[in-house]
């Protein structure tokens, strides 16, 4: 298997785990943001501190890459903040949607800020995928724009925490990376917590761990993807997400998709297997 097809499996296992997470975080119901970001990310540290020590890494990365941990870790948490606002005020199909913007942007940062050429058949795909997921949400946008602004602003966020990832590259095992990042977001999300703490019931304390413990999968992989392959090859299978989520909503809250839901997920389906069926071909070319 070629690096690039497991970056792809690598992302669409990250997108199950984000699609879940953010079905977890809707579930746990009316407490503040940050307590449930703050639950979200110190499961991921306790997960992924384990891995770190049993490997015997350092835990908090090389000296050298201290800017770039940062840098993911700080944009990642204002990213992760902005969503699950998003999905706390929105319907939530629509904060997916939003979310999902950001395989768009980080192919736009890719391009400004590591120099990688998209390619014409990439671009295409990109833009192909998108209105597939426009068809597939169908937002229903209302006059109350704020939670919406927010939403594209995690987007933004998110998309440059995934620009650092691809520049971290192997600098760091990917474990070290995850941890780094949830151990910040723990250490800035805990005054806030503490300040807006509000009781929990049992379900809520199930569903914020579980939504931990989801995130930490999808953050796996995703970290591990941008390693196997360039961003602008890849990030549309986590588009994926959007097919996914559809399906939670079926199952948990019982929204059935429309006809134009069932087009969306052709037509991104589509846009990933012309990917798939291009990336294959140039690896073809090049064994030659």
């Amino acid at each position: 298997m070629s690096d690039r097809n497991k970056g792809i499996i690598l992302l669409l296992v990250s997108a199950l785990g984000f699609s879940l997470m953010g079905a977890f975080v809707k579930l746990s119901g009316d407490l503040p943001t940050a307590q449930k970001a703050f639950f979200r990310n110190i499961v991921a540290a306790v997960i992924t501190v384990g891995f770190v020590l049993h490997h015997k890494e350092r835990l908090f990365g090389k000296k050298g890459n201290q800017k770039l941990l940062l840098a993911r870790s700080a944009l990642g948490t204002v990213g992760i903040v902005l969503n699950f606002y998003a999905i706390d005020r929105l319907v939530l199909s629509d904060a997916e949607m939003l979310n999902k913007l950001s395989p768009f942007i980080l192919i736009i940062f890719s391009a400004i800020f590591l120099k990688e050429t998209a390619r014409r058949f990439q671009v295409i795909a990109v833009i192909v995928a998108f209105v597939g997921a426009l068809f597939i949400i169908q937002p229903e946008f209302s006059v109350d724009l704020f939670p919406y602004i927010v939403g594209v602003f995690g987007a933004v966020f998110a998309a440059g925490a995934y620009t650092f990832l691809r520049v971290l590259g192997n600098k760091e095992k990917y474990y070290t990376v995850v941890f780094y990042f949830s151990f910040f977001a723990t250490v800035v999300l805990l005054p806030f917590t503490i300040f807006a703490y509000e009781p929990m019931s049992l379900t809520q304390w199930i569903y914020l761990i579980l939504a931990g413990v989801c995130a930490t999968a999808g953050q796996f992989g995703i970290t591990l993807a941008y390693k196997f392959a360039p961003a602008n090859e890849i990030s549309i299978f986590f588009y994926s997400t959007v097919v996914y989520s559809a399906l939670l909503s079926i199952v948990l809250f019982g929204q059935i998709p429309t006809m134009l839901s069932v087009l969306g997920y052709f037509i991104i389906f589509g846009a990933s297997f012309y990917m798939f069926l291009k990336n294959n071909k140039m690896d073809l070319e090049k064994a030659k």
